[in-house]
């Protein structure tokens, strides 16, 4: 997965219930476009250019894999969607929501509908101010000066008044209560690239098993018979390793730890793959290292069915996976399937993800933090 882009959004409201208007576009923007990261807190500010009643103003972090116009667009379908009438008279007008982009990256993008930096960023102090409190890593690619040198050099003289503080979606998630999270599926399930995705939203150490180092796995593929215990054996050694070094090494600027697997998979590929005198070696071998890992707090079990597991395999395009058949993934499937039942003392999180897609739909991954969430009350 590639990493997601980080966009800046500044809202702003002067029409009706100004404080529901810009909470509902949050909300919006979270469940249906982009990841909120991170909300400012809440500005009064006299509207600028023109005369008219006082703005409420915020400005937002959003994760997106999307592109800026194609956020552009969907934002603008947010603000009619809350009752914006954009209107072609020249001017500022008063609105009910005002969604821009002031940053996408340290990007410059210049279109017939899209600036970005935001051209006049930085002569707004009911820009700045709110994005100053988002504690951003980020320099403005055309002055090459940070939101802090912005606001010093800034002549706007405008009054803003804090009026609240707001909190995100991601910051009303409960999922820092975890120390370590393990998302577990088949292969091509898309545990990697959901692992990815909450660990860059919510501020986690991302621990990532190094499967694309194993010089038996593309062997395996050839000639399971000869490769499987050499590929069980390396993979075991390896996950041990890794898994010891990352989870003793604690991230103080990091929340909690999610990895993309964990030590008991060894085991249920190994079951699959290994004869029946070599699986009896290997599990003397596991049940010694077993014994000293640590168990995560959450279990995640991502559960797909064969024919988009397949699917997925396919559209990734790894060459040694091309000639996986279908029953060796429904025998892992149901290895992970049998090892769960027997987990009495594992918080364990089986979602079936058949019928969704958590890259593409918004409203799929929110699903998916949320049953994350809902885990903690268990």
């Amino acid at each position: 997965m590639k990493s997601q882009n980080q966009v800046v959004l500044s809202i702003g409201s002067n029409v009706g219930n100004r404080l529901e208007a810009i909470q509902s576009s949050i909300n919006v923007i979270h469940n249906e476009i982009a990841t909120v990261v991170k909300v400012s807190k809440l500005y009064e500010t006299p509207a600028w250019g023109f005369e008219s009643a006082p703005f409420y103003n915020v400005a937002v972090l959003i994760h997106t894999t999307k592109s800026a116009q194609k956020v552009l667009t969907q934002i603008h379908k947010v603000e009619k969607q809350l009752g914006r009438i954009r209107s072609n008279e020249k001017g500022y007008q008063a609105r009910t929501i005002d969604i821009d982009i002031v940053s996408f990256n340290e990007e410059i993008i210049s279109t017939e509908n899209l600036q970005i930096p935001h051209f006049e960023m930085q002569n707004r102090k009911f820009v700045l101010l709110p994005m100053h409190d988002l504690n951003l890593n980020w320099m403005h690619p055309n002055f090459k000066k940070s939101i802090t040198e912005l606001l010093l050099n800034c002549e706007d003289e405008s009054e803003c008044v804090v009026i609240e503080k707001l909190v995100s979606p991601i910051e009303k998630l409960n999922v820092r209560a975890f120390n370590y999270i393990a998302i577990e599926g088949n292969i091509g399930a898309g545990k990697t690239t959901l692992a990815t995705k909450i660990s860059e939203d919510c501020n986690a150490k991302l621990v990532l098993e190094r499967f694309a180092d194993n010089p038996f796995l593309p062997k395996f593929y050839k000639d399971q018979n000869r490769y499987a215990f050499p590929l069980e054996m390396s993979f075991l050694a390896d996950r041990y390793q890794q898994l010891t070094d990352d989870l003793a090494q604690f991230d103080l600027f990091k929340d909690f730890i999610v990895a993309d697997y964990h030590i008991f998979k060894s085991l249920i590929f190994a079951k699959v793959t290994l004869h029946e005198d070599e699986f009896r070696l290997y599990k003397t071998m596991f049940d010694i290292i077993h014994k000293e890992m640590p168990k995560p707090d959450l279990y995640v079990y991502l559960y797909q069915n064969t024919e988009r597991l397949l699917a997925n395999i396919k559209k990734r395009g790894r060459s040694y996976e091309q000639e996986i058949p279908a029953d060796y993934l429904e025998k892992i499937n149901r290895g992970y399937l049998d090892y769960i039942k027997t987990q009495t003392d594992l918080n364990v999180l089986v979602i079936d993800i058949s019928d969704l897609d958590f890259i593409k739909k918004q409203s799929d991954y929110v699903f998916l933090l949320d049953e994350i969430n809902k885990s903690l009350s268990k």
